[in-house]
């Protein structure tokens, strides 16, 4: 392992801990585990493929996520006869996409991870109410126990482009069951954090992950991920919501952006 940072200079070293800790943040703050952004961060800033920028984002994720959820769950502790399915389904969902998305052409897999990020900031925005009529949690137009079925998707989405579970299943939380968005976001984190551990065994065993990369992002996220989720039970619900829906479309916009160019 050590030999994989022979040619990693110090400032590389120390860029990637500092990206790593914007990284951690931001999933603290929001429920995720940062990939959102440092894929396309690692496609344009080191010119990865997609499939290797994803394996290596998911490198950085599984600490995160981990020590996200354990921090989230000391505010909203879990129903486990809830959680535990919704993440072994979300797991297995995960495990048959990741490795048809492993053969896929980089273009195509690239051009799906753009138009799901950009559809899913319109989608976002275009829920958008004015903040007087926001409430603090929709009304539930589903029953709880379908919950864990929600794991299916966002354990797919996890398969096939290395992120993209807590940010479909969040808005579902929140939208069908009526959840309060830090509540969402808990549950959210039990559903991508197997999914992320199952992703990134798959992508790894495909020679999918430069860990050289990865592993200091992680450790740099480890540092803040706390703070982030010390912020998102600070700040005002319709806040968060709309920060979370920012991030995203800013991230859309990103990429598509860069694909015209």
């Amino acid at each position: 392992m050590l030999s994989a940072y022979a040619g990693f200079a110090a400032s590389q070293l120390a860029l990637m801990l500092a990206i790593g800790a914007i990284l951690g943040f931001m999933g603290g703050m929001f429920g995720i585990g940062g990939g959102i952004i440092a894929i396309p961060f690692l496609v344009l800033a080191f010119g990865m493929e997609q499939a290797l920028a994803q394996g290596t984002s998911l490198a950085m994720m599984v600490p995160i996520l981990l020590l996200g959820w354990w921090r989230y769950s000391r505010h909203h502790p879990l129903d486990w006869r809830v959680s535990l399915p919704l993440g072994a389904l979300a797991a297995l969902a995960t495990l048959l996409v990741a490795r048809y998305a492993t053969g896929l052409h980089p273009a195509a897999l690239r051009t799906v991870f753009a138009v799901f990020l950009l559809l899913l900031a319109l989608r976002m925005l275009s829920q958008q109410r004015a903040a007087a009529t926001l409430p603090v949690a929709g009304p539930a137009r589903m029953q709880r126990g379908w919950l864990p079925l929600v794991g299916l998707l966002g354990g797919a989405c996890m398969g096939l482009l290395g992120v993209g579970g807590g940010l479909v299943a969040t808005p579902v939380f929140t939208g069908l069951f009526g959840l309060r968005q830090t509540e969402a976001q808990s549950l959210s984190l039990a559903l991508v954090t197997p999914c992320s551990v199952v992703a990134l065994l798959t992508y790894g065993s495909a020679g999918h992950v430069q860990w050289a990369v990865g592993l200091p992002m992680a450790a740099g996220g480890m540092l803040t991920v706390t703070a982030g989720v010390a912020l998102a039970h600070r700040l005002p619900e319709r806040s968060v919501k709309r920060a979370f829906a920012a991030m995203i479309l800013v991230t859309a916009l990103w990429l598509l952006l860069k694909a015209c160019l």
